[in-house]
């Protein structure tokens, strides 16, 4: 299904229109996200390569404080922020699709936009979302093993997978994590690319509350379709973190192109 792709940066001068879309248009997304990355590969991984290097830093940062609990939510933790550290990939997505040349450098341009400001809330937002998952994760690790988690990481997955506290701490703990994934998806789906596409007047607070309202909109008027994006993303992610995060190099671009492509069907313009 095609759809406008008309100039970009220009003032919102209303509130976004969402449109229904069907799988269709899911599939489309994805094909011209992969479309992206195919145009520009090696710009792209040398951006997303930087996330699987965080992500090694951090769990062996973890791994050394004997936190064993928190290496699962933290890879699951890529989908809480993915959405904000995708936009780079959705500034070049955006370049790409005005016919314009792309380069690494592109990605940097995120920090020109008008609307920094709420890009910047939005942000904070998500990181601060990531760190009660983390801190939801450790509690729920420390109550179902009653403070005594297993520190080496042959007793701990043994105590996971094969006693009742562990079975336990996956189900709660992974309940808990969708409930967190679902929020995310609400409040980002299409915020992020809106605030690059647009200028929204007023503050921080003012652009963060219209590409919100409108990331919330797509979600309550595609409930299904949404529910369906946030698998193919979460099941996208999981892939790519096996093994030690590298095939992220490769799923968070796409993931990150198609999103942008996702926000560009979604929202009548």
């Amino acid at each position: 299904m095609a759809y406008d792709t008309t100039i970009h940066g220009r003032a919102l001068t209303a509130s976004p229109t969402v449109r229904r879309i069907g799988t269709a248009d899911l599939r489309q997304a994805l094909a011209l996200g992969l479309d992206d990355f195919k145009e520009n590969p090696t710009h792209v991984i040398f951006l997303c390569m930087l996330y699987p290097i965080v992500g090694l830093v951090l769990a062996r940062a973890i791994y050394g404080y004997s936190l064993l609990p928190l290496l699962y939510p933290l890879a699951g933790g890529f989908a809480l922020l993915g959405p904000f550290l995708a936009l780079g990939l959705y500034e070049i997505s955006r370049r790409h699709e005005m016919g314009l040349e792309t380069s690494w450098r592109d990605a940097f341009k995120v920090f020109h936009s008008p609307n920094l400001g709420g890009i910047t809330l939005l942000g904070l937002v998500l990181l601060g979302i990531f760190l009660l998952w983390l801190k939801s994760a450790q509690v729920i690790a420390l109550q179902t093993f009653e403070g005594k988690v297993p520190t080496t990481p042959e007793a701990f997955f043994h105590a996971v997978l094969s006693t009742p506290e562990g079975w336990t701490m996956i189900i709660v703990g992974n309940f808990v994590g969708f409930l967190f994934a679902v929020i995310v998806l609400t409040l980002t789906v299409v915020s992020f690319p809106l605030l690059l596409d647009r200028e929204i007047p007023g503050g921080a607070a003012a652009q963060a509350s219209v590409a919100v309202q409108a990331s919330v909109g797509a979600v309550l008027t595609n409930p299904r379709q949404m529910a369906t994006w946030g698998l193919i993303v979460a099941v996208g992610l999981v892939l790519g973190s096996l093994p030690l995060f590298i095939g992220l190099a490769i799923v968070l671009p796409v993931l990150g192109h198609a999103t942008w492509h996702l926000y560009r069907i979604v929202i009548l313009r």
